[in-house]
């Protein structure tokens, strides 16, 4: 597993896979960008993420586990090599236990606003037709 680490400076860095050891850490749960601007591990490698709109939900992510005081997140777009098959199939595969051991879940609904054009409130309506909705699969915990 790899995550991204919020630094003082309003940016994000990524750790190493950890093994063995997995800090306390938060998790996001969203919907994709278009592939061109969606965030993946190789523009937070090469500090190119900022200038894709995928962007604004590992800013949100970041502040929000700033808030909560936890230093760790995961974004599966970022944190995941999709480039590597392996990798790729071990994340897919443990992906649940991952969701099931953080310590915060965060959900962004990119295609959620709390006012329409003129001004009037639509923020129920929106939440209620939010793509995040029509995955195939949504998050559940057990207390």
């Amino acid at each position: 597993m790899r995550l991204l680490e919020v630094q003082s400076s309003c940016g994000v860095s990524l750790t190493e896979d950890l093994h063995h050891s997995t800090p306390p850490y938060a998790i996001l749960s969203h919907t994709w960008e278009g592939d061109a601007q969606e965030v993946r591990l190789s523009d937070i490698r090469d500090q190119v993420a900022r200038a894709k709109r995928g962007y604004r939900k590992i800013d949100f992510c970041q502040k929000q586990a700033a808030k909560d005081g936890l230093q760790y997140f995961w974004v599966d777009s970022c944190c995941m090599n999709q480039d590597s098959e392996v990798e790729l199939n071990r994340s897919i595969n443990t992906m649940f236990r991952w969701y099931r051991d953080a310590e915060k879940c965060y959900v962004y609904l990119s295609d959620v606003t709390m006012e329409r054009d003129d001004g009037s409130s639509t923020w129920n309506e929106a939440f209620r037709q939010s793509r995040w909705f029509t995955r195939g699969w949504t998050l559940l915990r057990t207390f």
